[in-house]
């Protein structure tokens, strides 16, 4: 029943995925909030550069293989994706060079 309806949903002529849609579209309410907290903190705990530059190489890999072989609207969602991802990175690299307060002492 499911590898059917997944067919279904996968071969429906509406020219685009809606498997890749829904993965692009639930990553992209993630990046904003992850962009949010990063500038309402000014800190650097809980991010990892390597993840967050994987996942961006991700995103270029998925807009070459629109430009190149698949084209359709959810480019825009790649795009978007990936300028979320940048900006995130920059943060990290503008916030991360901050020196950290010392640590707090007992007196």
């Amino acid at each position: 029943m499911i590898t059917s309806l997944a067919s279904i949903l996968a071969t429906t002529d509406i020219g685009f995925s809606i498997f890749e849609f829904g993965m692009l579209a639930c990553f992209g309410i993630c990046w904003p909030v992850s962009v949010y907290t990063s500038v309402k903190t000014k800190r650097t705990e809980g991010k990892s550069l390597l993840f967050m530059l994987i996942v961006f190489l991700g995103y270029i890999s998925g807009v070459v293989h629109k430009v190149y072989y698949n084209f359709d609207f959810v480019i825009i969602l790649y795009i978007s994706n990936l300028v979320l991802v940048f900006v995130d990175i920059v943060l990290y690299l503008k916030y991360s060079r901050r020196i950290a307060p010392p640590p707090a002492t007992l007196n």
